[in-house]
């Protein structure tokens, strides 16, 4: 069985689409471009806040992003517990190949109590590959 999956390409600084009907779902942040801190906080609070509860990201400072997920996980709930149903599970994958992180995402990334049936693919980059990344993860 195919899980759903989605590409959502975010030029860096772009406005954040909408995407709560995927929640919940599993992120893939591919960073291919720098982008300004202030902006990456604001794709992390939009991650938590549209139901990703599982957040992969590879890149360049992928740690940073990381971190950024956690603690907006954490603002939520103004630092107070996250109930378990809400808990963000982040990971980086600075020293692997992009195909290392699909197949961790396929078969790896579940959620301790939350079914997440949606995979969504955010590549932050100036252009996009929808096509490309699309094969990749198919072939992961």
């Amino acid at each position: 069985m195919t899980e759903p999956l989605l590409y959502l390409h975010l030029p860096p600084g772009s406005p954040l689409p909408d995407i709560a009907r995927l929640s919940p779902y599993r992120a893939v942040v591919i960073i291919e471009a720098q982008v300004r801190a202030d902006w990456q906080w604001k794709v992390s609070d939009w991650l938590v806040a549209s139901g990703c509860l599982y957040m992969m990201a590879w890149g360049p400072d992928c740690t940073t992003w990381d971190d950024s997920v956690d603690i907006a996980n954490l603002e939520a709930f103004d630092y107070g517990d996250i109930p378990d149903d809400r808990h963000v599970f982040t990971t980086w994958h600075n020293d692997e190949s992009l195909g290392d992180v699909f197949d961790f995402c396929k078969r790896h990334a579940r959620h301790p109590v939350v079914e997440l049936p949606r995979v969504v693919l955010v590549h932050i980059a100036w252009q996009s590959d929808e096509a490309g990344m699309l094969q990749a993860y198919a072939e992961a």
